[in-house]
């Protein structure tokens, strides 16, 4: 409220304006003081009375005669209070209040934005407001109030701090510290960030590390560190800081401290510390550095039978001490536990022969009786737990002959046996064979012969006689002793009858139940013969082969619903024994067939499984096929069904899920019905897991590189060899159409594409295509006479072999040496005439179109020869192949001539396609063939006796006849 006084003086008059004074600290503010009237003076007064002279803080101006101005800089609280404008007139003076209010606003003194705390502490944010009148202090955390009513933990205290009781990781955040002033509305804020320090924790992964000493090996002790911030992790030994040198290296956050070449020295315990602003922390981790073992003595041994006890001894270095245990064969004898020099270590056998005494490092075995079967290797191992050494040593006992093998031995006359005398001995022992006192064989014994070994000896007894069974005696002699014993060879019986025990029958099928015979006749028994008939009918028999652990017999074949008796015997060496007693049983009626037998095997796949089936009773009528399906166990749903043919075994599923449990149901089905389904179960191996990537061997990417190379290099060899071979090929093209050139021996390039060399109006020129088959081809009717036709020849061919053959060539033979030009003009007149004639003859034939009519009586086999690719013959070249194709003269001599080169020999040109200009006059084409001899190498075509020569002309623009013509 201001206070505003005008004291009136006569008509002066004063007034200040503004009429509120409320300054906030810090501010400036300004106050006008306005007269009315005439005045000489204007003066302001302060609180205190005191007339104001301008200053730093207050300063007065008179801006006109009637107004004066007082300004207050940067107030204080000491610039509170009542101010006066005094006006003065000679004896008229007049005066105004105002009073001045200070506040102060909001303001945060010490409200930190970042303000730190360690996990568990009683933390207390700070925030301290300066303001009059006092602010109301809110706090919030995440934009949200904080209620102190509904968490114990926090706390808003009397200077207005919060305090977070137990401070925990998820209170970190942001928090916002809010004043108010209600009586001027005034808020303001200040936002806080708490970070939580959390004191670090030591996670050992190994409290205990081994290490062998002096082996170049190095030891890994490793700490990991957790906490906020990040702690630094540092090692120590003895209270020794370790930093990364010769002997020790550190990653790089310290949590990881190698140890290089370890010894002995090494060993001890390690400190792991980490700290971070929350604290820090220590753990031990411990190097215990071993020794390996290795046994520094043992030797071998010899003893006698019975006469003496011998100790093995065996000493072994290594730390910590290491446990020796000794074995022979099988047989440990330890109690498996860690000598000492106070506690040995004693092992007694249960025959008490084998002590076993250990003390520190050393160990002894002691064999107070010793048997021959004590003789062989002892290993001596010493372990401890860091590895382990093992040496062997011999104990060689000397003792007398011990013989082994069975007593008794059958047989019959005729059938040669073998009496084993087996013979244990060292040094080893002689053997003599005896009989009645007579050493065997004697001169009257043909019959008995005797094998040796180092440690047996076979008596071979052929018995001729009764008199040849009975006792031998077998003696075996060493420097040690001697030994002897009686062998007896019996007389062999059949076996007794077995006992038929149950007979289940099916509609097709039954299986005898049996018992073996009471007795073998003392050889094995090798075969049981099974009789069946129906009654008053002949028996039928089978032999079966004796299988181990089987007392069952299937009888295959039966009549559905038939009665029938069953009876058995049994075979061995001397022949078949009684039969037993006929066992009556009468078959089913045809029903639906009995479930298969199953057998599954996964495959290499792991993924793929071949489910076998054994046929059972068909129930009397043929099985139609199997039915089987499949799937998953956890899936209700089968997969499809495959039905498989009746001859069919097996089924083989592929495509399965890896490591998957599968259930398979497979039903046979006959005439009548289906039978119970057969089951089995399985699992799916686990899925081959891919190569890591790093791993060793050859990455995908090469694997796939390496074989794009390897097709390219294929690709490129197959073209090679098209383009030498068969003049075809991108090579052929390339050497073509960008060189102009062909391949080695190669036809034209119009050749190639089926045209004819002319250069002459192609469309009117004939081909003429000469072809070489088989002479004297099969008729239909015994050779009759038969009508010309596409593939027969038109010349005689000479008699040839049945089993010669008449391989094409591609390459043509140059012409003999001893032709003459006369020779060839009249060989090249007569092939002109030759080939427009027989292309005349030939092209109305088509006996090998698919159109023609039936062949005549005598009409040569369908069947088509191998054609080779056409030859481009040039000029003179060309009428002389086709003369020694047509004239019987010279193909009669060819053979002759060509014995001395063995491709000629053996081979016939074929398929020449020869370019004729039938308009031209016969004499013009003779004259234009001789001139061209004289200036090209006339080729020649050698004909094999055993072929004969087609000459086909086709024209370009051929008439349609009746559809039955052959195209070139």
């Amino acid at each position: 409220m201001f206070l505003f006084v005008v004291l009136c003086l006569a008509s002066i008059q004063v007034q200040i304006t503004p009429t509120q004074g409320e300054i906030s600290v810090g501010e400036s503010k300004f106050f006008l003081c306005e007269v009315v009237g005439d005045a000489m003076d204007i003066d302001w007064y302060a609180p205190s009375g005191e007339k104001i002279v301008s200053s730093q803080d207050v300063f007065v101006s008179r801006t006109d005669e009637s107004t004066s101005t007082l300004t207050i800089y940067h107030a204080t609280v000491d610039s509170s209070g009542n101010y006066k404008c005094v006006a003065k007139s000679a004896d008229k003076e007049a005066q105004a209040t105002v009073q001045v209010k200070i506040f102060q606003k909001i303001s945060f003194k010490n409200a930190p934005s970042l303000q730190e705390f360690n996990e568990g502490d009683n933390a207390d944010i700070v925030c301290d407001v300066v303001s009059s009148p006092p602010a109301t202090i809110f706090w919030k955390h995440k934009g949200a109030k904080i209620h102190v009513a509904k968490d114990v933990r926090f706390k808003i205290m009397e200077n207005a701090h919060l305090q977070i009781r137990g401070i925990k990781k998820t209170d970190e955040g942001m928090y916002t510290c809010e004043a108010r002033v209600m009586a001027r509305g005034e808020i303001d804020f200040r936002a806080i960030k708490v970070v939580i320090n959390v004191l670090p924790t030591i996670r050992i992964r190994q409290a205990e590390v081994n290490a062998t000493a002096d082996i170049g090996t190095s030891a890994m002790l490793a700490c990991d560190a957790d906490g906020f911030p990040e702690p630094t992790v540092t090692w120590a030994r003895n209270n020794v800081v370790l930093e990364t040198d010769e002997k020790y290296s550190l990653n790089e956050d310290g949590s990881e401290l190698l140890i290089k070449d370890v010894t002995k020295v090494d060993e001890g315990d390690y400190t792991c510390m980490a700290k971070n602003k929350a604290g820090e922390k220590e753990e031990e981790v411990s190097l215990n550095v071993f020794v390996t073992p290795r046994i520094t003595y043992l030797n071998n041994q010899t003893a006698s039978e019975l006469q003496e006890q011998v100790t093995l001894t065996c000493e072994a270095s290594g730390e910590p001490t290491p446990a020796i245990t000794w074995s022979f064969g099988p047989r440990v004898f330890t109690e498996r536990e860690q000598a000492s020099w106070t506690r040995p270590d004693t092992y007694e056998s249960l025959d008490g022969n084998v002590v076993v005494r250990s003390d520190a490092r050393v160990s002894s075995l002691t064999l107070k009786y010793v048997q021959f079967s004590d003789a062989g290797q002892y290993l001596c191992t010493a372990r401890n737990p860091i590895g382990q050494d093992s040496k062997n040593m011999y104990l060689e006992v000397r003792y007398s002959p011990k013989i082994q093998g069975p007593v008794t031995v059958y047989t019959w006359e005729g059938n040669s046996a073998n009496i084993s005398c087996e013979v244990l001995a060292h040094p080893g022992a002689s053997v003599v064979w005896f009989r009645d006192g007579q050493q065997l064989p004697s001169a009257n014994t043909t019959n008995i012969k005797i094998y040796s070994t180092p440690t047996a000896s076979y008596l071979e007894i052929n018995p001729e006689s009764q008199n040849d069974f009975g006792s031998y005696n077998c003696t075996a002699t060493n420097v040690i002793g001697s030994e002897s014993k009686e062998f007896l060879m019996i007389q062999a019986e059949v076996p007794s009858a077995p006992t038929v025990e149950r007979v289940a029958s099916f509609s097709s099928t039954a299986m005898v139940e049996f018992e073996e015979p009471d007795s073998n006749g003392g050889v094995s028994i090798l075969r049981y013969k099974v009789d069946w008939r129906q009654p008053g009918q002949d028996w039928s028999s089978r032999e079966f082969e004796v299988e181990t652990g089987t007392n069952q017999i299937i009888l295959t074949g039966l009549k559905p619903e038939t009665a029938y008796e069953v009876k058995m015997a049994a075979v061995n060496g001397k022949g078949d024994g009684e039969s037993s007693p006929s066992t009556a049983f009468k078959t089913k009626p045809i029903r639906e067939p009995s479930a298969p037998k199953l057998e599954a095997k996964v495959q290499k796949k792991g993924n793929a499984l071949k489910v076998n089936w054994v046929k059972q009773d068909d129930g009397g009528t043929p099985i139609k096929h199997y039915l089987v399906r499949y799937k998953p166990k956890h899936v209700s749903d089968w997969r499809p069904e495959i039905r498989v043919p009746h001859g069919s075994d097996h089924v083989l599923l592929q495509a399965l899920d890896w490591n998957t449990e599968y259930e398979v149901y497979v039903v046979a089905e006959n005439q009548q019905g289906k039978s119970k389904p057969a089951i089995v179960s399985f699992r799916t191996a686990m899925q081959p897991t891919a190569i890591p990537v790093g791993g060793s061997g050859l990455g995908t990417g090469a694997i796939v590189g390496i074989l794009m190379v390897v097709f390219l290099l294929l690709l490129v060899g197959v073209d090679v060899t098209c383009y030498f071979l068969n003049k075809c090929g991108l090579l052929m093209c390339i050497a073509v159409n960008f060189c102009g050139k062909t391949g080695p021996g190669a036809k034209g390039k119009d050749i190639e594409e089926g045209k004819a060399a002319f250069t002459k109006d192609e469309s009117k020129e004939p081909i003429v295509e000469v072809r070489t088959e088989e002479a004297n081809p099969p008729t239909q009717d015994g050779g009759a006479p038969t009508e010309p036709s596409e593939t027969t020849p038109l010349t005689e061919a000479e008699p040839t072999s049945p089993d010669t053959t008449s391989p094409v060539v591609n390459s043509l033979p140059t012409a003999a040496s001893n032709s003459t030009p006369g020779a060839s003009e009249r060989n090249t007149a007569a092939a002109v005439q030759s080939a427009k004639s027989t292309a005349e003859a030939s092209l109305p034939a088509s006996a090998g179109s698919k159109d023609s009519g039936p062949a005549p009586a005598g009409a040569t086999s369908s069947s088509t020869p191998d054609v080779g690719p056409l030859v481009d013959l040039s000029e003179g070249a060309s009428l002389t192949a086709a003369t020694a194709a047509s004239e019987p003269g010279a193909k009669a001599a060819e053979p002759k001539e060509s014995t001395g080169s063995p491709s000629t020999a053996s081979t016939a040109q074929a398929d020449i396609k020869v370019a004729i200009d039938d308009k031209a006059n016969a004499n013009d084409a003779i004259t234009k063939e001789a001139n061209a001899t004289e200036t090209k190498e006339v080729k020649e075509v050698d004909a094999v006796p055993n072929s004969t020569t087609e000459v086909k002309t086709v024209p370009n623009e051929a008439p349609v006849a009746n559809g039955n013509e052959s195209k070139a």
